[in-house]
């Protein structure tokens, strides 16, 4: 049965993180818990209407992803029973399918995004600059057309109520220097052309997408979050693709063309979402996990 959980309770464990979708727990000095709650949001705001099952779905096509890029790069998952970790009196079928125990690794500081179609941000930096984080870009290119190759976009970690920014890449090599900066730009690309070629045998196109790494205490590079899920990534149906356009899509897209609608600032406090766009776009979530992984949302 699909459980909702807007926001999650564990007595007894060590809350450390409470994100704008995960809510993280501390196991030990070594391993933590991620439970995925189903909050919704945009624009770097938690909006006030959850979407249902979402945090199932997100943990589900991240795992899934998690599995099949392990030859790629290590991540943070860890084989564990939850049930164990759990403290007593806690309905396990609400945390089942919505969490991970994982190792506990030093975030890098900065967002990780890899993009091989112009859109959202980086059509508007475009259309502004001709530019993309610092990279140049042929002139005359389209809204949602393929860029020549895929290119890494970092982008700043904002603090809650702020949003991110993109940055170029010497500013990500004067956080952590050259080398891990190359290790995080050469892992996104690699994961992102991966996925983006087994997508579209599925009739999906990742437009874009956004990928969290850290170092364990050897400084060994993890991917770790989520990955490849309709929260950090654009998927568009290959069908519906054109240029000039912004694609339908099977992710929250469905939500900021909402929201692009209200006299709203997108500072905090978030609006209000009308049942029938947390409707669609909860169908849409279900229909990208399908298409992609072949299991079904009840």
């Amino acid at each position: 049965m699909p459980t909702t959980l807007s926001s999650s309770h564990l007595p007894g464990l060590d809350l450390v993180h409470r994100g704008k979708v995960r809510d993280v727990y501390a196991l030990s000095a070594d391993e933590l818990l991620i439970v995925a709650s189903d909050r919704l949001s945009a624009f770097d705001v938690v909006l006030p209407d959850p979407i249902p099952s979402k945090g199932e779905m997100l943990t589900q096509m991240s795992n899934f992803w998690f599995a099949k890029t392990r030859h790629l790069l290590r991540n943070h998952l860890l084989e564990r029973r939850l049930a164990d970790v759990l403290p007593a009196g806690v309905d396990l079928a609400l945390y089942a399918r919505r969490s991970v125990i994982c190792k506990r690794l030093k975030p890098i500081p900065f967002e990780a995004i890899a993009r091989g179609y112009l859109i959202g941000s980086g059509w508007k930096d475009y259309q502004a600059t001709g530019q993309l984080c610092g990279i140049t870009l042929p002139a005359g290119l389209r809204q949602a057309e393929q860029l020549p190759e895929p290119i890494f976009t970092p982008s700043t970690k904002a603090a809650p109520g702020q949003h991110d920014e993109n940055i170029d890449f010497d500013s990500v090599v004067n956080q952590v220097g050259s080398d891990l900066a190359g290790q995080v730009r050469d892992a996104t690309l690699a994961i992102y052309r991966f996925a983006a070629e087994y997508a579209a045998t599925r009739g999906i196109l990742i437009a874009d997408t956004k990928l969290e790494f850290g170092t364990d205490a050897d400084g060994t590079l993890h991917v770790m979050d989520e990955m490849l899920t309709p929260d950090s990534s654009r998927f568009w149906p290959t069908d519906e693709y054109r240029v000039g356009i912004s694609p339908p899509s099977y992710d929250k897209q469905y939500v900021r063309d909402y929201l692009e609608t209200l006299d709203w600032n997108k500072q905090a406090p978030g609006p209000r979402v009308p049942a029938q766009v947390i409707e669609a776009t909860a169908r849409k979530y279900a229909e990208a996990v399908h298409r992609l992984t072949g299991q079904r949302v009840e």
